[in-house]
């Protein structure tokens, strides 16, 4: 039987600063992070002690430097009262969304991070430099060779064989793109110049299949094993290849397909074999590379299909499974896996027919259809360095500068979530996971809290005691089975006697 899904993404974003002055993009990210939240807030340090992101599935652990990162994350890092984490990372600020048990959700507090970036840059700016402006983007490249990462998360059952996992998951995500890329002027890979528009931001950073590395030699499925859950139980499948999404159908489908699919490896009823690629890491760029989506790429047994070939027969293998019962009880009488069907099967069909009509939908048309604009008003060909200004002002995270934005104001882009939803789930988590208790302890005991990380939580109790308090099932601590238990409780003290007892 699979798993009861947990979605969660980690973006990091990045950011320059224009005007007088010369601020490095390091002090940017401490800026922006350091500005956001209460002085409560800001004490409380990330608990390290369960962290290791050099461990491999694959059932080895690479050297690591655990100090670099303790003192990375010490510096500028906070845990929200909303269970997101909010941090610095290789320079870049990152946002962590909390533990949600729904594609919808997730949506919703990724956008939340979206509108806490925007929150931290108008406090950031106060301490500028006259006349210096801080620009953030919530993309994967800068455009020069270098790419920052959109991670998403998910849980697995630890008895799933990862071999078993990879071995799904390549030819999925190599053909996901069609609708969860971010779209992207040009390529980055050197030595690559016929390329005007592709799907996918990441796609020209994908050099392997399978590995551990995130920076470099960037494989299509990460072999980090870090559960940030009971090890015994559970696995968290860590995912890099994806692009950093702005409108709410794309991260929908995203995460919900990705993790329909899980369900359907973990109950082993996918067929493996009938997905198998002869070269994944070439048709990953390939598909990236024809945004007319007619490429085929060739599977392991002799066939060639296109990418839109191969994602319906993903769709089918879905549907057949949910046909047939074998899920219901981890989905809990959830109709999101219902939802994501028939969002998945409306959107292929589109794409199989005119893509242009997804423009308020999928990232990647609607930027296109910007940028063609763009270029047929001005008379520039795509080589223009204009082109790749709008690609980047696409991205921005500011509502008065985002071209994003712009497409939601004038209510041209499909909303899943609503702003006022948006705005409480900056401070607001998830009442369905782990995450309510970490944020309602956040918002209640900050002053009394040492440390914290996803699975525990750090408790100076007397100013001598500490207690750790630990969390590891992510569907433990929800607002259901912890509210009444938070609200008898002023103090932490009693708080951590009641659950020990």
């Amino acid at each position: 039987m699979p798993l009861r899904k947990i979605f969660g993404t980690e973006t990091e974003y990045g950011v320059t600063v224009s005007g007088p002055g010369d601020v490095s993009p390091v002090l940017v990210a401490s800026m922006l992070v350091g500005q956001y939240g209460q002085a409560e807030l800001r004490r409380v340090k990330w608990d390290f002690q369960e962290e290791n992101p050099l461990r491999d599935a694959r059932g080895f652990e690479a050297a690591r430097n655990k100090e670099a990162a303790e003192e990375e994350g010490a510096l500028v890092n906070l845990v929200l009262t909303n269970g997101a984490r909010y941090y610095v990372d290789h320079a870049h600020p990152e946002f962590s969304t909390p533990e949600t048990t729904n594609p919808r959700d997730c949506v919703l507090w990724d956008k939340s991070g979206e509108a806490i970036l925007d929150a931290s840059i108008k406090r950031a700016q106060e301490i500028l430099p006259p006349g210096a402006r801080v620009h953030v983007y919530k993309n994967n490249s800068d455009g020069k060779g270098n790419s920052y990462g959109t991670h998403e998360n998910y849980l697995v059952d630890r008895a799933v064989p990862f071999a078993r996992l990879a071995a799904s998951l390549i030819p999925f995500f190599v053909t996901r793109q069609i609708y969860a890329g971010a779209g992207k002027v040009g390529s980055e890979e050197s030595g690559v110049n016929d390329v005007d528009f592709q799907l996918s931001q990441r796609a020209d950073f994908m050099e392997a299949e399978v590995g551990l590395e995130t920076t470099l030699k960037r494989p299509i499925v990460n072999t980090r094993d870090e559960p940030h859950a009971d090890p015994e139980r559970y696995r968290r499948l860590h995912v890099i290849c994806g692009d950093a999404t702005m409108c709410e159908v794309t991260t929908f489908l995203k995460v919900g397909t990705t993790g329909l699919l899980l369900m359907l490896i973990e109950d082993e009823a996918l067929d493996v074999d009938s997905f198998t690629l002869a070269r994944p890491v070439e048709a990953f760029k390939l598909v990236s590379r024809d945004p007319s989506l007619e490429t085929t790429i060739e599977l392991a047994d002799g066939r060639s299909m296109t990418a839109c070939d191969l994602q319906w027969e993903y769709l089918d293998a879905v549907k057949t499974y949910l046909k047939s019962g074998r899920g219901d009880e981890a989905f809990g009488g959830s109709s999101w896996p219902e939802d994501v069907v028939a969002k998945w099967e409306s959107v292929l069909t589109e794409l199989d027919t005119d893509p242009s009509t997804l423009s308020g939908q999928l990232d990647w048309v609607a930027k296109r259809e910007l940028l063609q604009a763009y270029r047929e008003r001005n008379d520039l060909s795509w080589t223009d360095p204009k082109m790749r200004l709008i690609d980047l002002q696409y991205h921005d995270v500011d509502p008065e500068r985002g071209l994003y934005y712009k497409l939601v104001a004038g209510e041209r882009v499909e909303r899943l979530v609503t702003d006022e939803e948006i705005k409480r789930g900056m401070i607001t988590p998830p009442n369905d996971t782990r995450a309510y208790f970490r944020g309602s302890c956040l918002a209640r005991y900050a002053t009394s809290l040492v440390a914290a990380s996803w699975d525990a939580l750090i408790f100076d109790l007397d100013g001598q005691t500490l207690k750790r308090v630990p969390m590891l099932d992510p569907f433990k601590g929800t607002e259901a089975g912890t509210r009444s238990l938070l609200e008898t409780y002023a103090e932490p003290s009693g708080l951590v006697q009641a659950l020990q007892g």
